[in-house]
């Protein structure tokens, strides 16, 4: 997949799966929303609470992301094995910088995060009071790759 098309998946996505390793080698994926609108950074965050996540990031800031969307599956000519599944799945490595007490960048996030996910006829209240209570991740990309398979190759 062309990266110019992997990036604009990964800016329409939803969820991201999001992969770190723990102390003792074991992987740990969670799903998290996130903000990617263009060049080197996505956005993730957290609640502001010491666990599985924060704790493998603070010993290893590396992480993979993984977004994917599955389509339609396409029928075999004579055998089920034959039959393939459309999909589309952008993965991303890089590190991470974790951004405890950057009040700018969070309102900036969650400002991103309410347009992308939430109903434009809300309205609140200007200000987020309870910024502290979330921990905002700045991964730098470093390898960005993207699959798209639309049929079947066998």
């Amino acid at each position: 997949m062309p990266d110019a098309d992997a990036r604009e998946f990964l800016r329409k996505q939803k969820t991201a799966h999001v992969g770190t390793v723990d102390g003792k080698g074991w992987p740990y994926v969670v799903p998290l929303v996130y903000i990617y609108e263009e060049g080197d950074y996505l956005y993730l965050h957290t609640g502001a609470h010491q666990g599985h996540f924060l704790t493998n990031l603070q010993r290893d800031p590396r992480i993979c992301v993984e977004v994917s969307d599955i389509g339609p599956l396409h029928k075999g000519k004579r055998f089920a094995c034959d039959s393939a599944l459309v999909y589309t799945s952008v993965v991303v490595f890089g590190p991470v910088r974790i951004l405890y007490h950057d009040r700018e960048k969070k309102a900036w996030f969650l400002d991103r995060l309410l347009a992308k996910h939430g109903d434009p006829s809300w309205r609140f209240e200007p200000g987020y009071p309870l910024i502290s209570e979330i921990i905002l991740y700045e991964q730098k990309i470093e390898i960005l790759t993207g699959k798209h398979s639309v049929w079947l190759y066998h």
